[in-house]
């Protein structure tokens, strides 16, 4: 409004303003609203109080004058239909501006016609509520989802949304540039249509992981299909975006083409292995060092000729592995590869030279030794070529191959798999992906042998050991470690769920494999999986996980697979012994309440106490409760350790009130407890009991709890509201619950996480969003509480934003409720 407003004149006839304002004037003078009545004249004959409020202007300098007197030009024209279009006998609405000088507001109008007793439209009642923080809110809203769009269409790597059926939504230029279709022809097809067939069925487990609740988000290669036929390799990465109900409504993908990097490592991978392959398959000795003549490697014939794995051989200096001598005198011969490092040129050995063995014997060689160079020509190692010129070379390449293959299935054994996987996990690491190792157990092999027999027995396990193998792919190695046990290694996984997917594979063709003779046993298998980095740090740790994983199998059952993690070690002693002395605790009363304060964020003063549970014994925790809370609930234990907790506040609310300095009582919930059908029967005997009056107990409740169970779950928080029990929503912030959402609850009080109490003073990230959450929520008309204050500065914070609470160190830590009833007393004194 203009400062017009400030000045009286009033020219014309004033009519009475309509009998039902002149009745309600004393309400409307005060209430929350721009409430004001115009005549057909327009001229304003009432006014209420909050004109003064929100510009400063006297309400009765503006009855008799007209409204285009009183407001600035533009918030005139903005409201002018709306007004006429009333004056015309329909009631209308009116969003935009008013302004009074510099002092302007954003304003949501009703303009409601006021008819006489004949019908005859006599005024217009005018109620303009102030919505300014909302609109800003909108403002911020749309310029967040403009900018978002933008970046999407413009970004460099391809962009998608997805629907969950699998339809396009909206895809960017660069993807539509990757793939070789126009946006229209992307948006008529399902992710599905473009994903290569071999793909397909770990694109669709991860889809399905997702569209379950089970991931939020994950990330993979894949390949998919060119307009043109042709593959495109690319990296995803995927994340859900759900609504306030926890439905998903689409999916953000991010795609990158990586086709020219897979290309030049399928280039690089089957070089290495074909070089891997050619020295372990040549007759020649090879051995490889750094510039500091440490060894890097050694192919099976030098592990051989000099007794040493190349495991144990790495690292260490190249004279104490390789060691040469003169044939005649026994004395040492310098190592031709130390000159060949040196002068940068290929050195042969002259002379008769015996190369010595670990274990003492000795074997006549011929060598040469070269620089290794980079790409730019620097040198930056050796390699030693040497081979056997007696006659016991052929002895010992047989003696190599049966070391390292098992005999009766032609499978490598044990002693290669350690340096396998050393590889597998070392190329993991320097490429950035997963490696696997699935450990077999066939079920009740001994059962086997005793009824078919040995022979028989093997015959089975030749077969299971053909069969296994034919399902592998090229990469993937199968081993046979002892007896009826098998390694296998998958050196490269893009997603755990490709081991998983490959045992359920290799259960299937277990179970074809057909025993000689008839009737046989079944043949079956347990099979434990571990993988790299997920669940193991290093090659030893893979190997033993897995193991664990298959015994964890067998104790389940047999005759499937389990995936390892780290509870499977500790976990169910550890439960057991928590459960049984939670049992103890309670049948005993040795758990306890502690009570932290919680004040009014203005004037200091203790207004209510959250009840905190602890198992303490002479002062020290015995468990925390996050780790006693999840046993109780797993055990079934929760409903009775929650009804214990609710019967402790009731009983210390009814002292407190007896005392003469009552406070209210809030108690978190579980969600198991709040599900169980015994909780609202408890809760209303427990209040009748106590006799605990209106907004005497307050119940904190999780988001997730109040999401799940959907009406039911809105039915059960209302009756408990009727009782008079206050309801706040715990940890806010943390969850997936929006703001927008708590209009759909009947919910008393939100409580801020601590994780943003902790960082409103450090980070303006922070503090902005903790200003917008207690802004949005006392527009919606909640209470705002805030936990883990812990400084004078964030408690400023906090009471300037509008925060209406306040919880923390900073006030005072969970006490024992006679340390609290002390200073409840010496309060009130």
């Amino acid at each position: 409004m203009s400062t017009a407003m400030q000045s009286s004149n009033s020219d014309g006839p004033v009519s009475a303003i309509p009998p039902e304002l002149a009745l309600a004037g004393h309400v409307l003078q005060h209430a929350p609203a721009l409430i004001a009545f115009v005549d057909t004249d327009l001229r304003f004959r009432f006014v209420n109080e909050t004109h003064r409020r929100w510009f400063g202007v006297d309400p009765a300098q503006l009855i008799g004058r007209r409204v285009n007197e009183t407001l600035d030009a533009q918030s005139y024209l903005g409201a002018r239909a709306a007004l006429l279009q009333a004056l015309g006998g329909q009631p209308t609405h009116y969003e935009g501006e008013l302004a009074s000088g510099r002092l302007r507001r954003y304003v949501h109008g009703h303009f409601q016609p006021d008819r006489d007793a004949a019908g005859r439209v006599r005024g217009v009642i005018t109620v303009f509520t102030d919505i300014t923080e909302r609109h800003a809110l909108e403002l911020q809203l749309r310029e967040s989802e403009q900018r978002f769009f933008q970046a999407f269409q413009h970004a460099a790597i391809g962009m998608a949304l997805i629907v969950p059926g699998g339809q396009f939504m909206r895809v960017n230029a660069a993807l539509c540039t990757m793939l070789g279709y126009t946006e229209q022809e992307l948006l008529a097809r399902n992710w599905r249509d473009l994903t290569h067939p071999d793909d397909l069925a770990t694109s669709e487990a991860l889809a399905r992981q997702l569209l379950d609740g089970n991931r939020v988000a994950y990330h993979t290669e894949k390949r998919y299909l060119h307009r043109d036929g042709h593959a495109v390799h690319v990296q995803l990465s995927v994340s859900q975006v759900r609504d306030d109900a926890g439905q998903m409504r689409y999916v953000v993908t991010q795609v990158q083409d990586i086709s020219q990097r897979r290309q030049f490592e399928d280039t690089l991978f089957r070089e290495r292995r074909l070089a891997e392959a050619t020295l372990n398959s040549i007759g020649d000795a090879v051995l490889t060092t750094d510039t500091g003549l440490h060894v890097t490697s050694l192919n099976p014939i030098a592990e051989a000729m000099t007794g040493w794995s190349a495991s144990e051989a790495r690292g260490r200096r190249m004279d104490e592995v390789f060691r040469l001598r003169d044939a005649d005198g026994g004395a040492e011969v310098p190592n031709p590869l130390r000159e060949a490092i040196r002068r940068n040129a290929i050195v042969n050995l002259s002379g008769k030279v015996v190369l010595a063995h670990r274990n003492g014997f000795e074997t006549p060689i011929e060598d040469s030794a070269a620089p290794i160079h980079d790409h730019a020509g620097n040198v930056i190692g050796g390699v030693l070529v040497c081979h056997d010129v007696s006659e016991n070379r052929a002895l010992a390449l047989k003696m190599i191959h049966l070391t390292q293959h098992d005999a009766l299935t032609g499978l490598p054994n044990r002693n290669l798999l350690p340096e396998h996987l050393e590889q597998a996990v070392q190329r993991a690491v320097l490429h950035d992906w997963r490696c696997a190792l699935l450990y077999l157990d066939m079920d009740h092999f001994r059962s086997i042998n005793e009824t078919l027999g040995y022979e028989g027995g093997d015959q089975v396990m030749q077969a299971v050991a053909q069969g296994l193998r034919e399902t592998l792919r090229e990469d993937e190695t199968l081993y046979r470690c002892n007896g009826d046990e098998f390694a296998l290694l998958l050196p490269r996984v893009d997603d755990a769920s490709e081991a998983t997917v490959l045992a359920e594979r290799l259960l299937r063709q277990c179970a074809r494999v057909a025993p000689p003779g008839a009737p046989s046993p079944q043949v079956g298998m347990s099979i434990g999986i571990s993988v790299f980095p997920d669940d193991a740090d290093g090659a030893d740790a893979l190997l033993r996980h897995a193991g664990t994983a298959t015994y964890e199998m067998k104790l389940a059952g047999r005759g499937g697979w389990r995936r390892y993690t780290a509870a499977m070690s500790e976990r169910a002693a550890t439960l057991r012994n928590i459960e049984g002395a939670l049992r103890d605790a309670l049948a005993h009363e040795t758990l306890a309440l502690h009570y932290q304060p919680m004040v009014d964020a203005h004037s200091g003063r203790i207004v209510g106490a959250e009840a905190l549970l602890r198992w303490q014994v002479n002062g020290h925790d015995v468990f925390v409760p996050d780790q006693f809370i999840p046993v109780a609930e797993d055990s079934g234990l929760i409903a009775e350790l929650g009804e214990w907790v609710l019967h402790q506040a009731c009983m210390q609310s009814r002292q407190w009130r007896q005392h003469r300095h009552p406070i209210p009582i809030s108690v978190n919930v579980s969600p198991l407890q709040f599900r169980h059908e015994r909780f609202q029967p408890q809760l209303e005997s427990l209040l009748d009991s106590y006799g605990i009056g209106s907004g005497e107990l307050e119940l904190e409740l999780t988001e997730r709890t109040m999401m799940a169970g959907g009406d039911a779950t809105t039915r059960l928080l209302q009756r408990i509201r009727q009782r008079g029990v206050r309801l706040s929503l715990d940890d806010f912030g943390t969850g997936y619950c929006s703001l927008s959402y708590l209009k759909h609850f009947p919910v008393d009080a939100l409580k801020i996480d601590r994780s943003f109490v902790h960082d409103v003073i450090a980070d303006p990230d922070t503090a902005a969003i903790t200003r917008a959450i207690i802004a949005m929520a006392r527009s919606l008309g909640k209470t705002v509480i805030a936990e883990g204050v812990e400084t004078a500065a964030q408690a400023d914070f906090l009471r300037e934003a509008g925060c209406t609470l306040l919880q923390g160190f900073h006030y005072g830590a969970p006490m024992p409720a006679a340390e609290l009833d002390r200073w409840l007393a010496a309060t009130a004194a």
